[in-house]
């Protein structure tokens, strides 16, 4: 695909790709929605304190882990486009909740269930891929990805306006997150009845199970149960943080932590019963694929995407402090990191579609991650500031570039399970960003810097050992083996 495809509006997959993207910034514009409207929340409700805000903060993210699983597991049995419409109509419900909640019962729940609709990215992930070719992948995946990833700089600019000017009063900030809501419904059915899952005349491949990912090997399996555990880990850390701030007891928190256990063992269970018949049956030849592939972009999503929401979460705070500005001045600076994310993550994918390695493009920017980070950890009040700027920026070219590359592999791997494959890969993501805000209340802003290029680094090598060319890494069509054109 070439820049200028983009404007082919009327070209059928261009306008799947525009649609798509939409409805990823429509979803991300809601999922953002509170953090710009905090301290006129604070203002009119009166009782709600900073404490609250983390509390919500927290659980902003904490189902959107488990919630890229199950979307991945249904996105592939039933299709992008009934997801996606399901996703944003259903997602507009606690929206409005929480724009109207006036109690902290209600707003702890309806925050928690809105934190679902970070998901909504796995599902464009395999509606473009159904849509675009191999050799063109990449780019259309970056450019899903870094358009719609930008609704959530949009929700902090437009939102305030909004609050104050377009609804004014005490209560503006409801009306203004209720908007958002009103977006999710609308486009919703739009979206509904304005795409298909794929081009005309090509059959969309499922998987022979959804309860879990299959696997082509006993070690495989293994692997997977094992990359499992993380993913139950990470809630498990986002309910300490909680404790920690005063809103979980010690016994409600050994409650969680049980029911983590018993959430890990089930999944374990599904695994077990999705892949022992199929290993024991025998996978044909051509229907094998390695997981290790699939872990090697869970480091590279946990390293990159991870290392971006928490660099976000703290850049303004940072730029402040070191170089004594204003809090305007050093919210406009951090901003440039999300600013990069409209050309980076394209770009990233598509120089992994140009060049004849994807896996040297993958590596070439995680390792370009890991010095932009070192470069960020040297920075302090002594350095120029257009230089400490210049570093931030490119230090954010490579992290979404990175995720550009990232998703211009994922659905090359195994075509029939791209959603479940995008859904774990996305879920580390969030993982990442949960670990890494955890270090960042134990270390200093230059010591943080250095452990998030140390994750940089290690992803690097592990996909320098493990992750392979994907087949077929730039042809016309996918490489589809015989369970898959048996799929329908």
């Amino acid at each position: 695909m070439s820049v200028r495809e983009i404007f082919y509006f009327k070209n059928q997959r261009t306008k799947v790709l525009h649609l798509t993207w939409i409805a990823f910034f429509i979803s991300f514009f809601a999922w953002f929605n509170m953090a710009p409207l905090a301290a006129t929340m604070m203002d009119s409700l009166g009782w709600l304190t900073k404490e609250h805000l983390a509390a919500l903060a927290i659980l902003n993210v904490a189902l959107t882990i488990p919630a890229r699983i199950v979307i991945g597991m249904v996105l592939d049995k039933y299709g992008p486009r009934k997801v996606f419409s399901s996703l944003l109509v259903v997602m507009s419900i606690p929206t409005f909740a929480f724009a109207f909640g006036d109690s902290w019962t209600q707003l702890l729940v309806t925050r928690l269930l809105i934190s679902c609709i970070g998901a909504s990215f796995v599902i464009g992930i395999r509606m473009v891929s159904e849509w675009f070719p191999p050799k063109s992948v990449g780019f259309a995946e970056g450019f899903y990805a870094g358009w719609g990833n930008f609704g959530s700089a949009v929700a902090a600019m437009l939102l305030p306006w909004m609050a104050i000017t377009m609804f004014g009063g005490a209560d503006g900030w409801r009306y203004a997150i209720a908007f958002s809501g009103v977006l999710c419904l609308i486009y919703g059915v739009i979206y509904f009845f304005s795409v298909t899952d794929t081009p005309p005349g090509k059959v969309y491949r499922k998987p022979r199970k959804i309860a879990a990912m299959e696997v082509s090997s006993w070690g495989d399996m293994f692997q997977l149960i094992l990359w499992t555990v993380p993913l139950v880990g990470a809630l498990g850390l986002l309910s300490w943080r909680l404790k920690g701030l005063g809103f979980i007891s010690e016994s409600s928190l050994m409650i969680i932590y049980g029911i983590l256990v018993l959430v890990f063992l089930y999944q374990v269970i599904q695994i077990l019963r999705v892949n022992v018949p199929i290993l024991k049956a025998g996978v044909p030849e051509d229907d094998k694929y390695k997981f290790k592939n699939v872990a090697a972009l869970n480091t590279t999503y946990f390293a990159n995407f991870g290392a971006e929401l928490a660099i976000v979460s703290m850049l303004p705070l940072f730029f402040l402090v070191t170089f004594s500005l204003t809090p305007t001045s050093a919210g406009m600076i951090a901003a440039s990191f999300a600013f990069v994310n409209l050309f980076a993550r394209p770009l990233g994918g598509w120089l992994s579609d140009r060049m004849t390695s994807r896996k040297k493009v993958m590596l070439m920017y995680m390792f370009g991650i890991g010095l932009g980070l070192i470069g960020m950890g040297l920075i302090n009040s002594e350095w120029p500031l257009v230089l400490a700027i210049a570093v931030t920026i490119m230090t954010s070219l490579f992290v979404q570039g990175a995720e550009g590359a990232t998703f211009a592999v994922i659905p090359l791997i195994k075509k029939r399970i791209t959603g479940q494959i995008s859904g774990m890969s996305g879920a580390y993501g969030n993982v990442g960003a949960v670990v890494y805000l955890t270090i960042f209340t134990m270390v200093s802003p230059q010591t943080f810097f250095f452990i998030l290029a140390g994750g940089a680094f290690a992803s690097f090598f592990y996909c320098l050992i493990f992750l392979d060319e994907p087949k077929g890494a730039h042809g016309e069509e996918y490489v589809l083996s015989s369970v898959d054109r048996e799929a329908s």
